[in-house]
């Protein structure tokens, strides 16, 4: 029996080294299964001078579409209505005098889901008739660029004050297009981002208003009362709160945006 508990306990002690023996060998083998079983590829990264008039084609080409990939999120996203929602949300905060509620991360996110939102239509019909024909082969690249713009083209035409339109065609010194679809898109796009600063700054005095009458009737009487140490800010804000949430400002200030664009 003793020798039985004896062989027992020298088994427990001698396990860790056993363990570590283990552990060297799989290490040490290793390499040696990874080059048998599962090879590793080797990436080669270089630049070589073209030898064809194909080859600088296609290198000046993945060069452009490098490029137009870069500045995609700026593209769309002043090609959208993502300007005029996050201007409009941004005046919001200003107006109940939150501060960092809700914070930048949040009215970013929000106002990119809007902006999808209401741009879903846009993206499926330069899918349908500039993505997916292009994809297939059926029209060329150029071809696929003004399918795929087009119905940018026509959301900006439609959203754009004449007076900006003017503005830009004059500066341009453009002469005056007899039709819509003729304006140039290099004049269409800054346009279009005057008109969308303008209407969201006329919204945002809108939604500025009634918070501004707030802080004036808590100032008053704040200061009727003698109370002139005390912020009015510190007690206008839970009744701005209230008054938001009791007329369920946000489905209020999302439908007035979105309806403003159709």
């Amino acid at each position: 029996m003793l020798t039985k508990i004896s062989r027992d306990l020298i088994a427990f002690r001698s396990w860790p080294a056993s363990l570590l023996a283990l552990l060297c060998w799989a290490w040490l083998s290793l390499p040696v299964l990874a080059q048998q079983t599962l090879p590793i590829p080797r990436l080669n990264l270089g630049l070589e001078p073209a030898q064809t008039p194909q080859e600088m084609v296609f290198s000046v080409q993945l060069l452009l579409l490098l490029t137009v990939l870069a500045l995609a999120p700026t593209i769309l996203v002043m090609m959208t209505p993502f300007t005029r929602i996050v201007i409009v949300l941004s005046f919001l905060r200003q107006a109940l005098g939150t501060q960092q509620a809700p914070p930048n991360q949040v009215l970013v996110g929000m106002a990119l889901f809007m902006t999808l939102f209401i741009s879903m239509p846009m993206f499926q019909q330069a899918n349908e008739q500039s993505l997916q024909p292009f994809l297939r082969q059926e029209i060329n690249q150029e071809q696929a660029f003004e399918r795929g713009l087009e119905p940018f083209r026509a959301f900006m035409l439609k959203q754009v004050q004449p007076p900006d339109l003017e503005l830009y065609l004059s500066l341009s010194n453009t002469p005056a297009p007899a039709l819509p679809k003729d304006v140039p898109t290099h004049v269409l796009i800054p346009a279009f981002i005057t008109s969308e600063l303008k209407t969201a700054f006329i919204i945002g005095f809108l939604v500025y208003i009634p918070f501004l009458l707030i802080d004036m009737v808590v100032a008053s009487t704040l200061m009727s009362m003698g109370m002139m140490m005390l912020p009015p800010t510190v007690i206008s804000l839970p009744f701005k709160l209230v008054l938001f949430v009791l007329i369920d400002g946000w489905n209020i200030l999302s439908q007035a945006l979105i309806r403003s664009f159709f």
